[in-house]
């Protein structure tokens, strides 16, 4: 599935094509394939904040894992600021890619090294990327990086564990905007967060691309918080695009069976019922007659149909599964 390409004058920060990601599983004489990725294809524009949201093993993760060059897809490519990045860097990223691609992980706790004080994990980037000579430029850019995060620039040479995991997530988010990124992938950013931090974290975010132009693939699978920082949501299962369009109208009026059954969970004071256990097993029924057709399945989908996708708002797309009966389109 296509997703709606958004409006920018310049061409798109990330541009994700057809990308098919199969893994193997088993042992020699067992072995299958599994198929995390099927088709996927979106951009995210500059300055913008694209949300992947979706249960575990839906392939927002994987995503992730590709265009930091971390897994080689199967099938498909991506491009970067223009630049296919599978056939220019075949194998592994270059150094010039890895200054304009930043990740920032979930578990802030192991992404830092604990021996290490604060000041390390800026002026390495730094140093490695040209950005400063000089012992003072290297202190300077660094207490400033600091500053932006909403840190001060005396834990600079504090340890990790002296400070919070709210701290430790900021820090990380500093060592990716040292080398002045154009992309920053956040896999789950907020999630081993304590509830009270995880806003400001959310709100550091939404800062970096207002102020800084800076584009933001925010892997999650907290709706409420795709929502509230979030431009546009796309929603993942199992390994497909089932839904996708700006975060509020996708959270608000939710169009696919699993999107439905996603924003069910989400808790909403506003909501005057939940939904009751016959309903949501109807839910589940038709998400798989949506992606598989009636009487399909993953490998096989219902013969004589085939995907469609339904505008069901401005920007607002879903996948469908259509079939063709006495010249009439029946969509599913």
């Amino acid at each position: 599935m296509t997703t709606t390409v958004p409006t920018h004058d310049s061409p798109p920060v990330l541009e994700v094509r057809s990308l098919t990601k199969e893994f193997s599983q088993g042992k020699l004489l067992s072995r299958k394939s599994v198929t995390a990725l099927r088709d996927v294809s979106f951009s995210l524009g500059k300055g913008e904040i694209l949300s992947l949201v979706g249960e575990s093993g839906s392939g927002k993760s994987t995503i992730a894992r590709i265009v930091a060059r971390l897994e080689q897809p199967t099938s498909g490519t991506f491009l970067v600021d223009g630049r296919d990045i599978i056939a220019t860097d075949k194998r592994r990223a270059s150094k010039a890619y890895r200054r304009q691609v930043q990740m920032v992980f979930q578990d802030p706790f192991g992404s830092l090294n604990p021996s290490q004080r604060i000041s390390h994990f800026l002026e390495r980037p730094l140093r490695l990327h040209g950005l400063a000579r000089s012992r003072q430029d290297v202190r300077q850019r660094s207490e400033k990086l600091m500053t932006d995060v909403g840190l001060t620039p005396e834990m600079l040479d504090s340890f990790p564990h002296q400070l919070s995991g709210g701290q430790r997530q900021r820090v990380a988010i500093a060592r990716a905007l040292a080398v002045e990124p154009a992309l920053i992938l956040a896999d789950e950013p907020t999630s081993m967060l304590d509830v009270s931090v995880r806003i400001g974290v959310l709100n550091l975010m939404r800062d970096l691309c207002d102020q800084r132009g800076i584009s933001i693939l925010y892997i999650t699978h907290d709706l409420a918080s795709a929502r509230y920082v979030a431009d546009r949501t796309i929603v993942l299962f199992a390994g497909e695009i089932v839904e996708d369009g700006p975060s509020l109208d996708v959270m608000a009026k939710p169009s696919h069976p699993y999107t439905q059954l996603l924003t069910s969970a989400v808790p909403d004071p506003n909501r005057t019922r939940s939904l009751d256990p016959a309903t949501r097993a109807q839910l589940r029924a038709d998400v798989h007659t949506a992606m598989y057709g009636p009487g399909g399945t993953p490998g096989e989908p219902a013969a004589g149909t085939e995907v469609v996708q339904v505008e069901v708002g401005p920007g607002h797309r879903v996948r469908r599964r259509e079939l063709v009966v006495a010249g009439k389109a029946v969509t599913f």
